[in-house]
């Protein structure tokens, strides 16, 4: 810039000898003047924005040279730093008198009835979600082992207990309870659910089908209920409570489920408020679009299907009388109508066949007690805990884990308190296929048997 700057004030040095040899007017001469002086702020005025400038830059500079030179001086620190605890930061807990430190002396029985699980399953649930409840080991604590971690977030969902009461039993902090229920939740939902909770197909499809013939109602896939999940209503105060008030007076979301002849569950679906009636729920639901969405119709394979007297009956799912009445969904006569003795049987049949739905929902709250009671958990967190505890249900049937009577003792109690609203018959269905498919199996059900 030097040179440059020392060049333009030369040439107009020589402008002015120039001008003052020729006898330029005064004129003229102010002008060139005038023009020396602008060219001269102009000069400085650069001169001062590259001062700015190279200062800006040599400040960067010696930024990027301190993080760099406190960075690698964190990193050396950290190699030769031993484990040193920190009582500023960790609060010394006592595990020797605590519940977790007896549970390793427990015997079978003893551990079932603590956890809900037997110790084989809990240990397959462990090499499941294991590595995702894994904490990584820092310089400040020891983490808690995963082992620890799921039994905490399992007696958690067989107790419901306080977090204060819970924390003191496994000796860590309250919010770690917390946070550790969370993350087992969401693990289980990750790598289990879709594994264990699905609509049957193929070969299964076949034996589900098969089972529900032996109980008299042929091309059923599935039967599908409801039920009331508790809330308490201090989670719910930005989410409009009084929508999750069903008609028994207290606050509660809404579990819809499929559930097949073994009461496993095949497809659930958690979260409405409590004040919203089943139709509702099912045409929001994955499973109502999955049906809906089809070219014909159907949620099951047409080629399952079977033709009596020019009629096409598919397989499908049965419910209660809440529900709307669909090609994929029969349900039972309203036994306010006068029906005639066909209907009676196939009212009968139907609603028999679907005691697998209450079956399900009784040993479900039974072995995870915590979907008995209002939880401090906000709608959506309570969902996932809720669909949660149906994969856990499905692991223990599947793997034989029994489901023990005892656990039902003061269910009662507590459903006398918290009692179900009563079912709300749907009444927009109007002539459909959907009803000529149903009058089809009414009046020829012992062929459907037989078939």
């Amino acid at each position: 810039m030097e040179p440059k700057v020392e060049g333009s004030v030369s040439l107009t040095a020589a402008l002015l000898t120039s001008m003052v040899s020729l006898n330029i007017s005064p004129v003229c001469d102010d002008q060139a003047f005038e023009l020396y002086r602008l060219q001269t702020a102009l000069v400085q005025q650069r001169r001062v924005r590259e001062m700015i400038d190279r200062d800006r830059r040599l400040r960067q500079y010696l930024r990027r040279r301190k993080a760099f030179l406190m960075s690698s001086v964190t990193a050396v620190l950290s190699i030769f730093t031993t484990t040193r605890n920190r009582h500023v930061w960790v609060r010394n807990r006592s595990s020797e008198d605590n519940f977790w430190s007896s549970v390793e002396l427990f015997d079978d029985d003893e551990w079932k009835a603590q956890f809900r699980v037997s110790r084989a399953t809990f240990d397959y649930l462990l090499e499941q979600v294991g590595s995702a409840i894994k904490r990584r080991r820092t310089n400040f604590r020891v983490p808690i082992e995963p082992k620890r971690r799921l039994a905490i977030a399992l007696w958690w969902f067989a107790r419901a207990g306080e977090y204060r009461t819970v924390s003191i039993m496994f000796g860590v902090g309250i919010a770690t309870v917390c946070n550790i229920v969370r993350q087992v939740t969401s693990a289980i939902l990750e790598r289990l659910h879709q594994r264990f909770l699905s609509l049957p197909s193929d070969q299964r499809l076949d034996d589900v089908m098969a089972a529900f013939k032996e109980r008299c109602y042929p091309q059923c896939a599935g039967a599908i209920g409801t039920t009331h999940i508790p809330v308490s209503p201090v989670a719910l105060s930005r989410d409009r409570p009084d929508d999750y008030l069903n008609e028994r007076g207290w606050h509660s979301i809404i579990l819809q489920a499929v559930v097949d002849h073994k009461a496993c569950f095949t497809d659930v679906y958690a979260g409405w408020p409590g004040s919203t009636s089943s139709a509702s729920v099912l045409s929001c639901s994955d499973l109502h679009t999955k049906a809906e969405d089809q070219a014909d119709g159907y949620l099951f394979p047409k080629e399952k299907s079977v033709l009596i007297e020019g009629v096409e009956i598919p397989v499908h799912l049965i419910g209660d009388t809440s529900f709307p009445l669909k090609p994929w969904l029969m349900k039972s006569y309203s036994l306010k109508d006068q029906l005639s003795p066909e209907q009676h049987r196939f009212t009968h049949t139907l609603s028999s066949a679907c005691s697998v739905v209450d079956t399900a929902f009784t040993r479900l709250k039974g072995r995870w007690r915590c979907l008995l009671k209002k939880n401090d958990i906000d709608a959506s967190n309570m969902s996932k805990v809720v669909v949660a505890c149906c994969v856990l249900h499905n692991i223990c049937e599947i793997r034989g884990d029994s489901f023990l009577p005892e656990w039902n003792t003061g269910t009662v109690n507590c459903s006398s308190y918290l009692r179900q609203p009563d079912m709300q018959p749907y009444d927009g269905d109007t002539f459909c296929p959907a009803e000529v498919i149903r009058k089809t199996i009414t009046y020829n059900l012992l062929t459907l048997l037989q078939h």
